[in-house]
């Protein structure tokens, strides 16, 4: 297997600092070391792009994204912290300009609501780093009929 686009720094410091208000004792990475790293240090590990998506929300502008055309065979990871998210063979293409698929690796993804443009959507981030990824929307294909929109900037890609 072969690592693209992003290079992982697993074994960089890590600065403490507290959990988010929705990790609980009933999440299996409540107590990860992902989620102690400072702001300041996720600044110097991500690129702009990936830092502003993965750590303030940030949206890319559609079509951007390398990953719209990848169609090898393989896995789609957090580009924080390098958890696997999406095998390749649930992409599909939606239209949207953003990388698509319609399921996730279970346990690999929470969800919460979004209130940012006014209505409410279903944002989801990845378990362990808590790294923002997109939206679900329930206009996708079979067999869930649901469309995890992706920043591309949040993946990263190992072909298998």
């Amino acid at each position: 297997m072969t690592l693209d686009r992003r290079a992982f720094l697993l074994g960089s410091s890590v600065a403490l600092t507290a959990a988010p208000a929705f990790a609980t004792a009933a999440d299996p990475y409540a107590g990860s070391p992902w989620r102690k790293i400072s702001n300041a240090e996720w600044k110097k590990r991500l690129d702009i792009g990936a830092y502003n998506v993965l750590r303030h929300e940030a949206t890319e502008m559609a079509g951007t994204s390398p990953f719209n055309k990848e169609k090898r065979r393989g896995t789609y990871v957090c580009a924080g912290c390098a958890l696997p998210l999406f095998k390749s063979e649930w992409k599909f293409e939606s239209g949207t300009g953003w990388p698509s698929f319609y399921t996730a690796i279970k346990g690999a993804v929470g969800k919460k609501t979004d209130y940012k443009i006014g209505l409410p959507r279903t944002e989801y981030h990845c378990a362990r780093c808590l790294g923002h990824q997109g939206h679900v929307f329930p206009d996708g294909p079979r067999p869930t009929g649901l469309r995890y929109c992706n920043n591309g900037d949040a993946l990263g890609f190992i072909a298998t």
